[in-house]
C-alpha cells in the first residue's frame, strides 16, 4: 500500500506513533522516525531495523521546519506525513492558564501546521501527489472538562484538516485526520496509574467507554493510518474520521451510566 513512499511520522517513539511506523514499514514504505527522547528513538528505529531518525521538540518554533528539512533531506523527497506528536496534560478551567495554552497548541496545533506547510511546498515543486495524515481526538467535539485546552487544540487541528485540504486539492495533495478514541498507550498507561487507578484498570471499564470489551490498541489505530495515508483513500480528502466503537451522534452516556 506504501511501497517506496517515504513517511515522515512524529511522536513516533512509542504508542500510535510507533504502531504507524510499524504498519508503515510493513506495507513497504521507507519510515523516518521523529521524537523527544533520543534513547527512545534509538530503541524505536532498532525495532524497525535502524530506520532514520531526528529528534525535535515541536514545542520551539523552528523545530518543525528542521524535522520536515531533514526528512526530506533523507531521500531526497517526503510523500507522506503523518502528524502523530501530542502532549494531553490534564488542564481544567482553572488551571488553563496563558503558559498551558501557549505550550500545549504549540506542539498540538502549530506544529502539525509548519510541518504540513513545509511538506506541501515540498510536494508541489516536486509534483508529488502526497498525503498528509493528522492524528486527532475525539475529544475535538467536546472533551473531558479536564482536558479543556487539549480538546481545544485537537479541534483547531480539525479544522486546518480541512482548511488545508481544500487549499491544496487541485494538487492532489490529500489531507484527512483520524478522531481517535481512547487508546491503550504507554502514556495512557502512566497516566491512569497517576490519577489513582490500578493495575488491572484497562479489563475493567464501564460497558459504555469499551462496548468491545477493552478500548483501542495502537496497533488498530495504525492499521486506519496507513489507509488514509494510502493511495487506497484516495482521492478523499478533508475528511475527519472518527476511530472509535460507537457512534458520537446521537449517543448519550449519562443515560448509560445512570440506567
Amino acid at each position: 500500500m506504501l511501497k517506496n513512499k517515504v513517511v515522515l511520522i512524529t511522536g513516533a517513539s512509542s504508542g500510535i506513533g510507533l504502531a504507524i511506523a510499524k504498519a508503515a514499514a510493513a506495507a513497504g514504505a521507507k519510515v523516518i522516525l521523529h521524537g523527544v527522547s533520543l534513547q527512545a528513538l534509538i530503541s524505536a528505529a532498532q525495532a524497525l531495523g535502524s530506520v532514520p531518525t531526528i529528534v525535535g521538540d515541536l514545542h520551539s518554533p523552528d523545530a518543525a521546519e528542521k524535522v520536515a528539512e531533514y526528512a526530506i533531506s533523507v531521500y531526497g523527497r517526503l510523500d507522506v506525513l503523518i502528524n502523530n506528536a501530542a502532549i494531553f496534560p490534564r488542564t481544567d478551567l482553572e488551571a488553563a492558564d496563558g503558559e498551558a495554552f501557549d505550550r500545549i497548541f504549540a506542539i498540538n496545533a502549530r506544529a502539525p501546521m509548519l510541518l504540513a506547510r513545509r511538506a506541501i511546498m515540498h510536494m508541489r515543486s516536486k509534483g508529488i501527489r502526497g498525503a498528509i495524515v493528522n492524528i486527532g481526538s475525539v475529544n475535538a467535539y467536546a472533551g473531558q472538562p479536564d482536558l479543556l485546552i487539549y480538546s481545544m487544540s485537537k479541534s483547531a487541528l480539525m479544522t486546518m484538516t480541512r482548511n488545508i485540504a481544500d487549499g491544496c486539492a487541485s494538487d492532489g495533495i490529500r489531507t484527512n485526520q483520524l478522531n481517535v478514541g481512547w487508546t491503550l498507550t504507554e502514556t495512557e498507561i502512566d497516566t491512569q496509574r497517576a490519577q489513582g487507578r490500578p493495575a488491572n484498570w484497562p479489563s475493567s471499564l464501564p460497558e459504555v467507554f469499551a462496548p468491545n470489551g477493552r478500548i483501542l490498541l495502537p496497533a488498530e489505530v495504525a492499521k486506519h493510518a496507513i489507509f488514509w495515508a494510502s493511495d487506497m483513500s484516495a482521492p478523499v480528502t478533508g475528511q475527519v474520521y472518527d476511530v472509535e466503537q460507537y457512534p458520537f451522534l446521537g449517543r448519550n452516556v449519562m443515560s448509560r451510566v445512570l440506567s
